[in-house]
């Protein structure tokens, strides 16, 4: 207990002196979350060794001594697998860390030399630090925070107007399943278990398939909740707001009403907790996105990537900070938005992948800069897997990445062209973009550094202004 008081003690001194910074690297499930962590983790470690971040200038002024890892602030939570990663990294042959399963964090300390300004220059050589809590979690488990703006039946609504053909025919079990079934009969258990499976089914089969906006997120990855009923409920279709009064008026052991009451349970036991335990104590955010498995994927995915992106981000708290804001009601206020998987496409298409992400988010990013909140949008490999060559054919030079694919195949390709902006109906009729997924390079023995693409540029926004 003592020493839990003293953990708090030091936690708001540190807060109020503005030396601490909670970061949430949010993303949906394969976005790359582990891959970021790993590689932001290994680069502040070893700053002024073999990592190079030229384009954070504490780093480049030769100011950045280093990062330990110290006791995280919450021992209730698992740490970072931080260690695992890097053994994966460096397997024979190399492969990419195991995607996250549930929350973990890992707690920095970083050492740097402060700017030294006028008469003081050359001669206070003393350092400071900054404490920087990394939180990751489930990108299945983030789609539940909207959730919260429902009730059962809204939510219902919510889920019967996503049906597209596509995901119409992947529920197909689902549907056959509850066709038959009466909002208003009595409510046998074993039946609602079996239809949950089979809509647990058919949100699996449509991540799978590609497609981002998908709830509850716990019936993708149930954690410790594997079999509890409180994840033994699905959508009712056909049923809207005209229907409430008769619907809210039958019995407590109906259908419709078991149905409600769990739905409701999930929100208040699972996503509440969830949401204020994690999500109102962020100061900096990164949202990582997969755009490059979206357009690999078609239009209906994309649209689907960006429905889901932009209901995401009304569930998070931005907002200027101030001295109060710090201690007692922490707020983002600093995003970046950032386009993963940079390497898989040709350095000039970089610039028009950002445009493309830019357009894919364009109406959360408008109402973050008219609450005058920075938000940067920017590119980037956390760990690149491939490197640039050009092709010569018939005296005409085309850029080109080599690399070696998942199933241990060199490759030499040039992915297509990146849409400046949202793609229309002759971009996907032509088919006109397609890459190819790579392994991770092997490390150059053990302890080198790990090369990537502008994760120094998301590090001097995340956390530059702190380093001066």
């Amino acid at each position: 207990m003592r020493q839990t008081l003293a953990r708090e003690v030091s936690n708001l001194i540190e807060r109020g002196r503005d030396r601490q910074l909670r970061l949430a690297v949010t993303g949906l499930s394969r976005a790359g979350k582990t891959a970021f962590l790993t590689s932001l983790v290994h680069q502040l470690r070893h700053a002024g060794l073999e990592a190079r971040l030229d384009l954070l200038p504490a780093a480049r002024e030769g100011r950045l001594l280093g990062a330990q890892r110290i006791a995280q602030a919450d021992l209730g939570v698992p740490r970072f697998p931080y260690d695992q990663a890097l053994a994966a990294l460096d397997a024979e042959p190399p492969r990419w860390p195991e995607p996250t399963r549930g929350i973990s964090e890992l707690r920095l300390r970083i050492r740097y030399r402060p700017e030294r300004h006028g008469l003081l220059a050359g001669f206070a050589r003393d350092s400071a630090t900054l404490t920087l809590d990394l939180f990751d979690y489930p990108g299945e488990w983030l789609l539940d925070l909207p959730l919260l703006e429902h009730d059962y039946l809204s939510w219902c609504e919510r889920q019967q107007a996503s049906l597209s053909p596509a995901r119409r025919e992947m529920a197909g079990d689902w549907l056959a399943a509850i066709e038959s079934l009466d909002p208003a009969a009595s409510a046998d258990e074993a039946r609602l278990a079996g239809i949950a499976e089979h809509y647990a089914g058919y949100l699996r089969a449509a991540r799978e398939a590609g497609f981002a906006d998908l709830q509850p997120g716990r019936f993708l990855l149930p954690g410790d909740l594997e079999g509890a009923p409180v994840l033994q409920f699905f959508p009712l279709p056909g049923v809207g707001e005209a229907d409430r009064a008769r619907l809210e008026a039958l019995p407590e052991d109906s259908v419709y009403r078991s149905l409600a009451r769990r739905f409701a349970y999930y929100q208040q036991h699972v996503v509440k907790p969830f949401y204020r335990e994690h999500f109102r104590r962020f100061d900096r955010q990164i949202v990582l996105v997969d755009v490059l498995g979206a357009l690999n994927a078609g239009p209906e995915r994309f649209e689907d990537l960006s429905r889901a992106l932009s209901t995401l981000m009304k569930s998070f708290d931005y907002g200027k900070r101030s001295l109060l804001t710090r201690l007692f009601a922490p707020r983002i206020d600093r995003l970046a938005i950032a386009a993963t998987k940079a390497d898989h496409v040709t350095p000039e298409q970089h610039g028009k992948l950002v445009a493309l992400l830019e357009a894919l988010l364009a109406e959360p990013i408008k109402d973050l800069r008219y609450a005058d909140i920075p938000v940067r949008a920017l590119s980037l490999a956390s760990l690149r897997a491939t490197e640039v060559h050009e092709v010569s054919q018939q005296g005409t030079r085309t850029p080109a990445l080599r690399g070696t694919d998942l199933a241990g195949e060199e490759q030499l390709v040039f992915p297509g062209e990146v849409p400046a902006r949202l793609p229309n109906a002759d971009f996907w009729a032509r088919q006109g973009f397609s890459f190819t997924a790579f392994r991770p390079p092997p490390r150059d023995g053990r302890g080198t550094g790990l090369p990537h693409i502008r994760l120094d540029a998301a590090l001097d926004w995340l956390i530059g202004d702190k380093l001066t």
